[in-house]
């Protein structure tokens, strides 16, 4: 699922200690020499909590140097970026972004910070698709079928989304524009505990990313629509 070169990774990674504001003698010293920081704005269990985990297993065995995840959810992941562009520049902190970051700087005109001038980018790690899903106890297996039941259901159908802004949420709003429904959405804090009330039935509808979703699917709690 990483497609990148192992040694292009090691020489982008180790280049995230010599950012500009990094002292002449702390570039001259080995990286790492200490636990490194991966920071994640979403809860666990999403895909990017999933995708965080994986790469962190790999730096680490391949860098010699645990590597800690810490989750910052909220506020569509401005909460973790924030805090990454506050730490150190010295290669200790890592942040993992995705689309969403985009997103936000159409989204929030009050950001304390400037994702291009602020952040410096190591590695491009995955690229993954959202897949439309629902309960299995749900009738529909199909979008036209899905949507036959939204119509026969006023009121009665909601889609889960981990946040305002996310490439979820805008699938979910894109889908009720071609269709036709105004299925409302309900924010969480990540695709976790969406996923969690989406099996329980608390939700009848969500656009998520494989990763996350993949085993609840081949395990049949949740349903993917042809």
């Amino acid at each position: 699922m990483l497609k990148f070169p192992r040694r292009k990774f090691l020489y982008m990674a180790a280049g995230a200690a010599a950012l500009p504001a990094v002292s002449r003698i702390a570039q001259a010293q080995a990286y790492p020499t200490r636990p490194i920081r991966l920071l994640v704005g979403y809860s666990a269990g999403g895909p990017t909590d999933i995708t965080a985990r994986l790469i962190g297993q790999y730096i680490s065995t391949s860098l010699g140097q645990p590597v800690i995840i810490d989750n910052r959810p909220g506020a569509s992941s401005t909460i973790a970026t924030q805090a990454a562009v506050n730490a150190a520049t010295d290669g200790y902190t890592l942040i993992l972004l995705g689309v969403w970051e985009t997103i936000n700087a159409t989204l929030y005109s009050n950001l304390r910070y400037n994702f291009i001038n602020d952040i410096a980018p190591v590695a491009g790690l995955i690229r993954y698709s959202n897949v439309m899903e629902v309960p299995s106890s749900l009738p529909a297996k199909t979008v036209s079928e899905f949507i036959s039941y939204v119509r026969a259901n006023p009121g009665k159908v909601n889609m889960a989304s981990p946040g305002i802004g996310t490439s979820q949420h805008l699938s979910g709003e894109l889908f009720n524009m071609m269709s036709g429904l105004k299925v409302p959405a309900v924010q969480y804090r990540g695709s976790g505990p969406a996923l969690t009330d989406l099996i329980g039935g608390q939700v009848q509808v969500m656009f998520d990313a494989i990763p996350s979703s993949i085993a609840h699917i081949k395990g049949g709690k949740l349903r993917a629509l042809e």
